[in-house]
């Protein structure tokens, strides 16, 4: 049977995790389908993932990709959740936005008239505020819900799918570590 991975943009744009694979998200997507070819793995992709990568991927690669790849949306209908996931998930919105909150009070009083530099730390704070560490996109929640239904691993350097993705009980694996796990297993082939 083969090794099921469901992979994030996350692997081939954040540079940390694709600085294996290559210096571009391009370059990257291509080393990776290289790769690919000697394996014996499944990798699937939500479609919403794969459209999002097309905004960092030449046309060209991305057509390359796709042949090798399976695009695949989670049955969103079907799949069981945990309702301790989903009061988990509510409380921490409901804390994100007290801090968000309080980081516009905090704007608003301040009364300095370097508006340009004040809004830019406003927008930095708010985004780490509310966004760091969340599933913060239907994409990322597919991402995650696709692996549950598959029981494939996750391969993201998103933190937020991460987490979720431990709390509904998936296996992951950072990004930054598939080139090593592709390596071992390609090693394992020429035996």
């Amino acid at each position: 049977m083969l090794n099921k991975y469901v992979i994030d943009t996350s692997l081939f744009v954040n540079p940390h995790a694709r600085e294996k694979f290559g210096k571009t998200p391009s370059a990257a997507v291509r080393s990776f389908i290289k790769k690919l070819a000697k394996q014996d793995m499944e990798v699937y992709m939500p479609p919403s993932i794969f459209n999002e990568l097309r905004n960092f991927v030449d046309q060209k690669t991305m057509d390359e990709l796709e042949l090798e790849i399976k695009k695949r949306s989670p049955n969103t209908y079907s799949i069981y959740l945990p309702a301790a996931v989903l009061y988990d998930f509510i409380e921490d919105i409901r804390k994100r936005m007290n801090k968000g909150m309080k980081l516009a009070e905090d704007f608003a009083q301040d009364n300095r008239p370097d508006n340009d530099t004040k809004l830019r730390k406003l927008r930095d704070k708010y985004r780490d505020a509310m966004r760091a560490g969340i599933v913060d996109s239907k994409e990322d929640f597919e991402l995650v819900l696709l692996c549950k239904e598959l029981e494939a691993t996750l391969i993201s350097s998103d933190e937020g799918v991460i987490k979720f993705a431990d709390q509904i009980g998936c296996e992951w694996l950072p990004g930054s570590r598939f080139y090593a796990l592709m390596s071992k297993k390609s090693a394992g082939r020429k035996k």
